[in-house]
């Protein structure tokens, strides 16, 4: 299972390009508001029915923690104490954790990035306590990949395909959705 985690003001592209690539490879992922409503309002005012609230998930079950930015979106996950302990858990069991834009702040101020490349929007680098800051479109170190911002958000997604199903998969889905990559 694939959880990808709604707050008030995620970035609309940053949630929605990786979870309709993940679901195109044939994966498994819901999205959860974070909130008690099951409408979570993007930052750019579109609602978006999440499948599941967070209280109903179960962290030991999922292969796959994505967290979207955007503003406030990224401050909302950052202020969710029981996101902030699932998240903990997920990590000190070795599994994959993403997140894009500012939101790998949430990983920064969890102490989860010290001595790992990171990337993540400009101006929120000093939020990847202990990470050496790439400024790379898409960055992996271990279980974490980040990524920088909205161009990343495609990327991010066939990167994760990558790691969950295999390059051949997110090959296929580059070409099918005739995407390159830019030189970012």
């Amino acid at each position: 299972m694939i959880y990808t985690f709604l707050a008030s003001g995620f970035e609309d592209i940053e949630a929605l390009a990786p979870i309709d690539i993940m679901r195109r490879a044939g994966l498994q992922v819901e999205t959860v508001s974070i909130t008690d409503e099951q409408v979570v309002t993007s930052a750019h005012g579109v609602p978006v029915v999440a499948d599941r609230l967070l209280s109903e998930i179960d962290f030991g079950n999922a292969e796959l923690l994505f967290l979207p930015g955007g503003l406030p979106g990224a401050t909302n996950l950052d202020a969710c104490q029981s996101l902030r302990e699932g998240i903990l858990q997920h990590a000190q069991a070795g599994r994959l954790t993403a997140a894009i834009c500012a939101a790998p702040l949430v990983l920064g101020h969890l102490g989860l990035l010290e001595g790992r490349k990171a990337t993540c929007y400009p101006g929120f680098e000093t939020e990847l306590h202990g990470a050496e800051y790439t400024a790379a479109l898409v960055e992996q170190d271990g279980h974490f990949v980040t990524g920088k911002g909205p161009g990343a958000a495609m990327e991010l997604g066939y990167v994760l395909v990558e790691r969950l199903v295999n390059r051949e998969t997110a090959d296929a889905l580059r070409r099918g959705m005739m995407y390159t990559c830019p030189n970012a």
